[in-house]
């Protein structure tokens, strides 16, 4: 083997074998997805924060409600979460003046925007769970293509291994590369969607109470 040849990371991805480099373009696939969804829900979630957070400002300033219905129908916006439960709760309760009817109307709400806003953090976890296996069955095929290469060579030396076996270490890099910033990213997003739904849990108990006054003259 020659001792200057090049080990860059771009000549060990180009020397690998093709099941190796399907694995690192598998992977390589993997992380891209998964950072276009960490960037675009981090979006979504810091809208849904803030629409959430100015929303709560104007439904305790003692407001009229139907004032405030109004203003939240004008707002179109995609992240305007609890304005869209508000939304469903007060028209529900103009309509029919039922307790239970509008409540059933928020949590139904309620179940449609969670669903939105915990889309794709499914794919963030299967990412950071199975891309290191991935990485590492590359890994295991690309050590052994190179030990077979070793079959005909009379002098089996440290040199003549080398390559191949970083080669196939690449790919268990490239695992970890794809794997860490989406477990990062699901950990972190799952636990700004759980908060985010404990505020909006509570908002529709206290709006369902606000309602039940409402109803009752008290």
């Amino acid at each position: 083997m020659n001792p200057t040849q090049d080990l860059s990371f771009l000549s060990l991805v180009l020397n690998a074998s093709l099941l190796v480099q399907l694995v690192m373009l598998l992977l390589l696939g993997m992380s891209i997805a998964s950072w276009t969804i960490i960037f675009k829900k981090g979006s979504v979630l810091r809208g849904v924060r803030n629409d959430t957070e100015r929303f709560e400002r104007d439904f305790w300033s003692g407001g009229d409600l139907n004032a405030l219905l109004e203003a939240s129908l004008r707002n179109k916006s995609s992240s305007a979460v609890l304005e869209h439960i508000f939304e469903a709760g007060m028209q529900e309760f103009m309509k029919l003046h039922e307790i239970d009817s509008a409540r059933r109307a928020m949590k139904a709400t309620y179940q449609r925007e969670m669903d939105i806003l915990e889309a794709n953090l499914p794919f963030l976890a299967s990412v950071g769970s199975v891309s290191p296996y991935i990485g590492l069955f590359g890994t295991v095929w690309g050590i052994m293509h190179a030990f077979r290469g070793l079959a005909n060579v009379q002098n089996a030396t440290l040199s003549a291994v080398a390559p191949g076996i970083a080669e196939a270490l690449v790919a268990t890099a490239i695992g970890l590369f794809a794997a860490i910033p989406a477990v990062v990213a699901y950990n972190r997003n799952a636990t700004d969607v759980d908060r985010l739904a404990i505020r909006f849990e509570t908002f529709i108990e206290e709006f369902t109470n606000i309602l039940q006054r409402q109803g009752t003259g008290k």
